[in-house]
Order: C-alpha cells, then structure tokens, then sequence
C-alpha cells in the first residue's frame, strides 16, 4: 500500500487517484495523538521514499536536526512507552540523538554534558530551525503551523530546558537555582515560556522555595497533551505553600483547579500516549495525598478518619505533627504504588520527590527517616544513582540529628550505602563499608544480611581465599538467621536466602574441585604421583645403592622422593575431601531452601538434583522426609532417566514412568536395523516403582497404564469401524453398542486426565474430580495429516466441556526430544518472568504439550488458531502485510508486530543455544490471534543439522521475510535488544537449563543409542572372525558419548563461548547473528548454478526468472546488452506462457533442496519484472 489513494467517483464513472503526502498523514496524527497511526504512516512513506521497508542508511552528516521521518518516529515512541523501539531508529552519533538516548536510559549526568554542548553551538541550532521551518511551509504544511510552531519554539529552547531537567534530575539545586537566575535575566524568549515556568515551579517546590513566584505566563498555544504546558507545578507550588502556610482558600482553589486541568486533559488526550496517561493518573495520586495531608496538619478528625473533609470551621489555628500510625495510610498508598509501577523510574521519580516534600512540611522526622531509606533503595534499584545518593546523604544527616549513631535505622542506612557503592561498580568501598557496619551493629534480625553481603561480595569479585568467605561469612550469616527465633514472613524470607547463597557457593567450589580432578593435568599428574610411588622403583634404587661401592650417599635422594611422594598424597587427598566438604555443605543448604521456603525452588531443585544424582549423597531420606514432592515435579524426567543405574534415587513420578516401563515398545523396523538398543535396567526399574505405586494408588495406575494401552488395540479389531475416504479428513465411525466391555466401561467411568490439558499441581495429592479434566472420548472424525508416517489429529472430549485436539504420532520421530525441548522452553520462560526486564517486555517462547508413550509414539497438543509461515508467505515475499490485513487498527497493529518481533527473538536465542534446527516455514507457526511463532517438529536439535549431507551452519532462521515483518527498524532495535536480554537471562541461568538438557546422557535419543563402538561390538559378535579389541576407556562418560558431548556444546554456548574465545552478551550475539547472516544469500549462487544445469539453460536467463517469480528489487549491476536484454524479454515471454503451478513447483523444488534456513517457502509471485515494481504489493489483494 504504497500510496494513499481517494477516489471521486464522477458521472460518467471515472476514477481519479489522489496522491498524499504520507509524511504530511503521519505529521498530522502525531499533532492529535494519535502515535500509533503516525508510525505506521512513516513506515509507508519510509516504503514509498527508500523502495523498501528501511528506516533508511545512517546519517553522518554535520545538520545536528534529525530527518522528519526521524524526528515524528522518536516524538510518537516515546510517548508509546516502548523501552527498545527507539534505538532501531536514532542510527546517527548526532548531539540530539545522544541526548534522546542519555535521557530514555536516565543516564542526566550524559545528558548535561551534551546538552551543554548543544547550548555552545546555539547559534547553528538557530540557523537550522529557521530552515526547518521555511521547509515545512514549502510543502504545503500551513495547516501544521501551530504544530510547527510549537515544535520550532521547543528546538530552540531545548537545550535550557534539558540543562534545568538535567540538573533537576541529578540533585544539583543551588546550582539550578543560579542557572535558572541567570537565564531569566538574559534570555528575553523564556520569560514568556510556560515549560520554562513549569521548570522554575517544578524546582522550586522540589527545593522547599516557598517564596518563589513568577508572573503571569501567558501562552500564545491551546494546552494540548501532546506538548507540556499546563500549570500542575505551578498549582502544586502554591497547593503546598498553602498546606504549610494553612490557608485554606488558596488550597482549595489551586487544588480544584489542578484537579479539573488534569481530568480535563487525561479525558481529551490519546488512548494510544500511554506515557502521558500514567504520569496523569501519578498526578492525581498526588494530588489525593495532599488532600489528606490537609487533614493531618491542620484539623483533627474525632474519629481519627482521614477523610478528606476541608471544612472551614474545623481548621485548627496550629499546625498539628501526624504520628506514625496517622501516616500509616499514606505508607500503605505508597507501597501500593510502588508495586504497581513495577520500578517505572518516570512515573515514581516526581513521586518520590513530592513525598519526601510533603512528609518535611508535616514535620514527621520519623516518617521522614523511613522515606529517605526507602526511597534510596528504589531509586538504586531503578539506576538512579544519583538520586540515590542525594537521598542516603540527607537520611545520615536527619538520623545523626535525632537519634547520633545508636540507631539500627542508621546502619541500615549505611549498609544501603554500601550496596550503592556495590551498584555503582566500587568493590572495595561498599566491602570495607559493610565490614564496618558487621563491626559496629549487633541486631541479630539484620546482622546475617550484613555477613551474607559481605560474603557474597568476596565471592563475587573474588578478593579472598574460600575458607575465610565461608568460616567468617557466609557460615555466620546462617547461624544468626538460624538463632532468630521467629516465624514471621521477613524473618522466614531471611533465612532462606542466606541458606541458599551459603550453598550457591559451595556448589560454584565442588564444580570446582571437580573440573580439577577430571582436567587432563590432573591427570596427568596422578599417573606421574604413581610413578613415584612404585615400590619397586624405590626398591630397585635401594639395591642399586647397596650394589655400588661408592661414596655417594642415595640415601638423600630417596628420602626427597618419599617426602615428594608424601606430600602429593596429602594434597590429592585435602582436595577430595574439600570437594566432598562442599558437595555436603551444597546440599545441605539446598535442602534447607526447599523445606524454609519456596522463592529460590526452580535453582535449587536444579542444582540439588544434579548434585546429587551424579554424585550420591545420604540426603535422601532426610529430603524425602522434609521436603513436599511437588517441588520436584518440574525434573520427574530428569529423576526417571537415572533409573536403572547404581545411584537410583526414589520419588514420585508421573507419565515418564510410562514411556520408560514401554522402552522396547518399537517398530520391528527399528528393531531390525539395530537402530535402537533397549535400556533393559531402566524398563524394569520402571516397571517395578509402577507397580510400587500401584499399591498406594492402584485403581489410577491401572487405567494410565494397561486400559489406555490397550484401548487402541480393542478398537481396532473392532470390524464396525470404517475409514471413509474424505478429502481431507477421513470420516471415523464406531457404534457404541458393539464396543467390547472393557472399552465401553473405560469410556464410561474413566477418570483419566486429558493429557494435553493444563493440570494445576495438587500439593495434597488428591486431585478430587473436577478440579481437572478426564477422557470422556473422541469425536468422530479424524484428520490424517500429510508424512511418511501419516499422523493422525483427533478430538478428545474432555470432562469439562472442551475438546482438545491431539496429534498422535508414531514412527521414526522420538517425541521424547521434543517433550525435553518443551520443558527446556518452559524453564526458560520461568526465567523470563522472573527478570525484572524480560517481564516487561513479555519476552517468552510459546510451548505446547507433548506426551512421549514409547520411544516412537506419543501426543502432541495442537496448537489452534495457528497457520504455518510458509503458507502465507506463498505468492507474497513481505512478512509486513500479515500484520496491515489482520489487525485493521493502529494500535493493535503496533501491539501484534511488537509480539511478533519479541517472540521471534527469544525463540531464537532458545533455539540456538539448543542447535535446534530444521527451521524451515513449514516448521514455524504463527498464532493468527497473538502473532507470536511457535516452533514445531523439534526431532532437529543439538546442532544435529551439522551432520547432514547439506549443514545447516546458521544459528537461526533470520530470513529477508521473517526480518520484513519487523517493521522499517528491522533487526536493530527490539529484536536485537530482546535477543540479548533473553541470552543474558539463560546465561544467568545456565546450571538450571544444563540439568534439563542433561536427561539425554541417561537416557538417550534411539538414533544416540546405538553409538560406533556398540555397533561394531555387535558386528563383532556376529562375526567370530573379528579379533578386533573394541575396549571402552575407563574414564569415558557414563551414558551416551554422543549426548555427552551435545551437553558440552550447549553449556559452551551459556558460558559465552564462540570460536573459542570467550565473548560478551552483545559480542555472541553479534558473531552468531549477523557474522554468518550472509549464509542465507551465499547459497542462492550455488542454487543459481545448480537450476542453470538442471534445465540446460544459462545461469543468467535463470536469475530472469527468478527475480521476475521472487519479486526481487534488484536493478542489473550494469546496463543491459543486447543479448541480456533479449534473454530478459526471453525469459519474460516464457514465464507469461507457464501456469503458476508449474513454474512455481519447478523453482520450489530447487530451493527448499537446499540447507533450511534458506528455503523460503514459495514467497514467489507471477508478475511482468518489467511492471511497476510496487505492482506485487497490490496483486495479492484481488
């Protein structure tokens, strides 16, 4: 939709098409708030003016104005509140975009540097307004001219105005305050300029400068949402003067008048400018504690309401200080606020500051002291460092002057200045700082945080030896929150956060010791140690000595090799022991976490599984004893794959127990060709904890294991059932009157759940009916889904009343793969919610049930509401249009792309930590409601596709359509931006991700089953001629050697390993995304060769017709020949003259044969290459 077009329709029924300015369009929605609209308008025009859907190249040029496209995208995103949109945009190194980024981080000490160069270079800042302004009435932009005006008038004060907000923000107030002096008295234009007066009232009451005022401002422009030239500051100023003062008559009139100018404009402003509308509502709430405030200062409820009264006759003549428990309300509002905004540092920063000036005007020291703490913990919290400093500087103060040094309050305060040095990156000042405090405060409730800081700090940064952090730290930090005999949520809280970073710790130094003990020097060592230990060596150096006549002395020399030897001994054995200290000390730890409380349990249950699955341990019984199992229900695979082994562990499980106990439940064709080997030990272990819980839970047992195994077998003996061929389902029918017995009593009364059903965790162990779906039975039809094993989606009526469709697959897949693959996504997403920053983004990846019954069957939950990418893309190369068809509003058009891009982002950092392959658009859904991908047919993992006879070496799809559905900033901006913060996430987190991923050393894939040594064992077994010694080596990897070191790639890749260097976040991330991302045009020459021998013809009448099906807008890289030309109208003639299916299939075919991230999916369209090359947008509507 390149142009905007109206049509007029006239008598004699002809068509005349207007074109419109889309800047012009995109200018005009921006003016009435309308942002959503406005950007997407500018992506039209940006298609229109660069031939494409880009932003356009960077802009190095010395005009420090932005381009209008740019300057109307940056104006509509920041109001949009959209954290990462706005750095796809600024591309240039400009003073203005430097600012606009300093100040969308909260980075104002930046900030007031470049401002302050933008004030020197005032005069060139004059002389490109001007110009700007004659452009824009050039154009035809009269109707704009109070916008332009505006904005004009803005540009040429914006650097006083950044300066004042810049220094505001810092704390710096007598120097704002001179400043602002200064500017008044020399720059004639401000003194009439309403934000300018909203900045001088807005410093002033943030100062406690009740005796400022101006006159009387008046703006030549309607107060509009858009630009900030209202009177709130101006109001609050005098609201508070007032409220100090006791005048009642200017509190209600100012506050009456705040209060409607507010109403009124959150009413008249933009749906889409949520900024503005939550700032308004933090407003409001502003004005609502002052109105209270009132209540408290000057009059007293009989009642002690704090209902906002204001009734003349009951103002008390003086001032009366609120106690602590009168502020109790306030204190309430304010920590619901606080939670609400979720460290949203632009609504709580005015916030903040109207609070601490409200609570000094009520002279309440002690809510004051409290305020000042909490206030520096959020604002450290939310990056503001400064803030945070400015506030911690005046609580010491305030608490010296009431209470000296005696006070737990003032070492709270000191200690919350040590974690601001932490934050701030001085290591050693916030250590020697909390150290200090450890020294000089004794409370028992706070002194463990202390010690766990302190602790934790030296770990961190590594500034001391691992027995004093633990003897003298962390060990301490426990004992103390142990002594505290309290069941309070705090105290609780308390202890199991030092339990867990003591046994985080001593975890980091058992993986430690161990990758010592396993590393080839040790190694090495140790064969070396037994060298000299042999006593034959010695004994042979003792008869040498006696045999020798001489006067040398061996005596010396030997005696140095057994101290030698002595000391090798003491020092392998201190490092066993210490590792088997730390592995006790870990688990320890871990076990308390679970059993005091639950904020740490996706970590430790992890971390403990892992521990003590690989390495045994006496916590067993103790663990079961204590802690509830549900906690473990999230790794039940992870348990059940160590089954059958020396160190098995007991536990509840679930469905795994089943697909285990059905391990040598495979096709005859698998069992042939030797391709699967049966865990014998893991199927019997199975079998024998099923048939131990039977006797708990029997009746359940028995219809999840032999009724629903061998329901399909009775159906399909069944001679009532018939298969009717109807394209493209197949009709099934069965007549419930020939059911056998059995099956018909199954139906009847069983309670077996839904399998793909989402089943909330009982923590009782019931499950009582109803709080779950059961199986009431099937629909009757059934759709076969295309494949060499032809799958089958079926309908299970549910209990509920839902039905829940299902694919049921059997044949050479093993869903076991993908049911790992989908936990692994599920874990991540727990991760993903539980960051501060990928929660506010929403960043997460779609999963879906899958439920593995044997090796090579299982159900599959279908993902409704979802079309393949590779369907829509057919006949339309641009990714962008599903968005314009399908969500027709602005808004929600914006919200859906955003989705879009998010989730293609975090589902593509997943998928390349895990090699996930096969990714071409068949196997990547998109949710037609949401717009979020879902991957699907995940057999293509661990970087499996490296084995293939063509690799697929791209770490993830990144194809021109997938990027085109980004919008004009394309991979810059959200998309890199979510990519990193999702890889940083899992990075955080990798010791959790590796124990999911760690089940397929213990039980492996049956294509990792049968490795090269075993096969050519079995060979040797069935050859008795073969004398070929095939020993394993006694160090190897227990399990499987292939999935061993599929586990080693990944947790490479968590540490951050590439090519073998280590590597940032925005370092992997750039290698992996855009260093290969030429992968995925390289292959279309070889493709182009390939096509060119195939059909006998030349490579370049092939690329012809393949630019004219592919739609691509690429001109020749030189003018055409005659003979060129004449191949071109060749070429042109014959893609006339072929149906569309044909050349399509043709070219198709070719394509998707090569590696999968290339193949596009047919995103060709049959058109004239010598037509309007914006004629394909059009084609696809008819």
């Amino acid at each position: 939709m390149p142009k905007l077009t109206v049509y007029f329709f006239l008598l004699s029924s002809q068509v005349y098409w207007v074109s419109i300015d889309y800047l012009l369009v995109a200018k005009l929605a921006a003016s009435c708030g309308s942002y959503f609209t406005s950007v997407m308008y500018v992506e039209h025009w940006c298609e229109e003016q660069f031939k494409t859907l880009t932003i356009g190249g960077p802009d190095f040029s010395q005009n420090e104005m932005l381009p209008d496209h740019i300057e109307i995208l940056v104006w509509a995103v920041n109001r949009i509140n959209e954290p990462d949109s706005l750095y796809g945009i600024l591309q240039s190194h400009k003073l203005t975009s430097q600012i606009i980024t300093f100040e969308h981080e909260g980075n104002w000490g930046k900030a007031l540097e470049y401002y302050d160069l933008q004030v020197q270079s005032d005069a060139s800042i004059l002389k490109d307004v001007s110009s700007r302004s004659l452009s824009l009435k050039q154009t035809g932009a009269s109707n704009l001219s109070s916008f332009a005006s505006e904005i004009n008038d803005m540009t040429q004060s914006r650097p006083y105005k950044g300066l004042i907000r810049s220094l505001q923000q810092i704390g710096c107030t007598h120097v704002l305050d001179m400043y602002c002096r200064g500017l008044t008295s020399t720059r004639d234009q401000l003194q009439h300029d309403l934000e300018f007066a909203e900045l001088q009232y807005e410093s002033a009451w943030h100062a406690g400068n009740w005796d400022f005022s101006l006159p009387c401002v008046v703006t030549k422009f309607l107060p509009t949402p858009n630009i900030k030239c209202d009177h709130f500051n101006e109001n609050l100023h005098s609201c508070l003067r007032a409220l100090k003062e006791g005048v009642l008559s200017d509190f209600q009139r100012k506050l009456r008048d705040s209060k409607q100018e507010l109403v009124w404009s959150v009413s008249h402003a933009s749906e889409e400018s949520t900024e503005y509308i939550y700032l308004t509502i933090i407003k409001l709430q502003m004005l609502y504690h002052l109105g209270m405030a009132w209540d408290l200062r000057w009059r007293t409820c009989p009642d002690n309401s704090t209902k906002f009264c204001l009734l003349k006759q009951n103002v008390s003549p003086e001032p009366v200080i609120p106690s602590i428990q009168q502020l109790s309300w306030l204190d309430m509002e304010w920590c619901s606020i606080l939670e609400r905004t979720q460290l949203h540092m632009n609504l709580l920063e005015p916030f903040i500051a109207f609070r601490r000036v409200l609570l000094q005007i009520l002279s309440s020291r002690d809510c004051m002291l409290q305020h000042l703490l909490k206030s520096a913990t959020t604002l450290r919290k939310g990056c503001r460092f400064s803030q945070a400093a400015a506030s911690l500087h005046e609580f010491k103060l305030l608490s010296v002057e009431i209470n000296g040094q005696c006070s737990s309050l003032y070492w709270l305060g000191r200690l919350e200045e040590a974690k601001l040095f932490r934050a701030q990156g001085q290591n050693v000042m916030a250590i020697n700082l909390a150290m200090y405090v450890s020294q000089n405060y004794r409370s028992n409730e706070e002194a463990s945080d202390v010690y766990r800081l302190i602790g934790k700090w030296l770990a961190e940064t590594r500034s001391s030896n691992s027995r004093t952090i633990l003897d003298k730290y962390l060990k301490p930090a426990v004992s103390i929150a142990e002594d505290v005999n309290a069941t309070a949520k705090n105290a609780m809280e308390r202890q199991c956060q030092t339990h867990f970073h003591l046994a985080h710790y001593a975890d980091a130094l058992f993986k430690s010791h161990e990758e010592r003990l396993c590393s080839n020097e040790w190694q090495a060592a140790m064969r070396l140690r037994k060298h000299k230990n042999d006593s034959d060596l010695v004994h042979g150096l003792l008869e040498v000595e006696g045999a020798l006549m001489e006067k040398t002395d061996y005596s010396m020399k030997i005696h140095e090799l057994q101290k030698q030897v002595a000391m090798d001994k003491e020092e392998a054995q201190k490092l066993q022991d210490d590792r088997d200290n730390f592995l006790s000390l870990a688990l320890e730890g871990y076990k308390r976490c679970l059993v005091i409380g639950n904020k740490y349990d996706v970590r430790v249950v992890c971390n403990f599984t892992t521990n003590k699955l690989a390495n045994g341990s006496s916590h067993a019984k103790v663990l079961r004893d204590l802690v509830q199992s549900f906690k473990f229900i999230p790794l039940v695979y992870q348990i059940a794959s160590r089954m059958g082994s020396s160190k098995d562990g007991q536990g509840q499980l679930n469905f795994q127990l089943l697909a285990l106990a059905n391990g040598d439940r495979i096709k005859d064709k698998q069992r042939s060709r030797s391709s699967f080997v049966v865990d014998m030990d893991k199927k019997l272990a199975a079998e024998n904890l099923l048939n131990e819980l039977s006797s708990y839970h029997g009746a359940i047992i028995g219809q999840d294991t032999n009724k629903k195994a061998t329901l399909p077998r009775d159906l399909r003996n069944l001679p009532v059932l018939e298969l009717f061929s109807r394209s493209p389902h197949y009709l099934l029918k069965a007549v419930n009157e020939e059911l056998p017995s059995p099956a018909l009593a199954f139906f009847r009364a069983s309670t077996v759940p839904v399998v793909t059903a989402t089943i909330s965790i009982d923590r009782s162990c019931q499950y009582h009916e109803g709080t779950f779906p059961y199986f009431k039975g099937l629909a009757d039809s059934v759709m076969i889904m295309n494949g060499i094993n032809a799958p089958k989606v079926v309908e299970c009526l549910g209990s509920d009343g839902h039905r829940y469709r299902q694919l049921a697959k059997s044949g050479n897949d093993d869903l076991r793969q993908d049911a790992v693959m989908e936990q692994f996504f599920g874990l991540v997403n727990t991760f993903l919610r539980n960051h501060q920053d990928t929660w506010k983004r929403r960043l997460g990846v779609r999963t879906y049930k899958v439920v593995p019954f044997t090796p090579s069957a299982g159900v599959l939950e279908w993902v409704s509401g979802t079309l393949p990418l590779g369907e829509y893309l057919t006949g339309r190369p641009v990714m962008h249009y599903f968005f314009l068809e399908r969500f027709l509003q602005p808004a929600e058009w914006f919200e859906k792309r955003l989705a879009y891009t998010r989730s293609v982002a975090a589902s593509s950092m997943v998928g390349y930590i895990v090699g996930l392959g096969d990714r071409h658009s068949m196997n990547i859904l998109i949710d037609q409601a949401t717009a979020e991908v879902v991957h699907i047919d995940l057999g293509v993992a661990f970087e499996q596709g490296l084995m293939l006879k063509t690799p697929e070496r791209v770490p993830f799809r990144l194809t021109r359509d997938i990027i085109d559905g980004m919008g004009v900033t394309g991979v810059e901006g959200v998309f890199r931006r979510c990519c990193e913060e999702t890889l940083s996430v899992m990075r955080t987190n990798k010791e959790a991700l590796l124990t999911i991923v760690e089940v397929f050393i213990h039980d492996p894939l049956y294509k990792w089953a049968l490795s090269p040594l075993k096969a050519l064992q079995r060979q040797k077994e069935m050859d008795e001629d073969l004398d070929t010694s095939l020993e394993e080596p006694q160090n190897d990897y227990q399990g499987n050697k292939d999935a061993a070191r599929a586990l080693l790639r990944v947790k490479q890749k968590l540490d951050g390993y590439e090519d073998g260097e280590m590597r940032s976040i925005h370092g992997q991330f750039y290698v992996k995304g855009w260093k290969k991302f030429s992968i995925y045009i390289l292959p279309a020459h070889l493709i182009l060769r390939f096509v060119s021998l195939q059909l006998k013809t030349t490579q370049q009448e092939v690329l012809y017709v393949w630019r004219a099906l592919t739609s691509f807008p690429v001109a020749p890289p030189h003018p055409l020949s005659p003979r060129d030309h004449h191949l071109r109208v060749t070429a042109t003639a014959t893609l006339r003259a072929t149906p569309r299916a044909t050349a399509t299939a043709t070219f198709v075919t070719t394509l998707t044969s090569g590696p999968s991230p290339f193949s596009l999916s047919c995103p060709f369209t049959l058109r004239d290459p010598e037509a309007d090359p914006h004629s394909r947008r059009d084609s696809h509507r008819d």
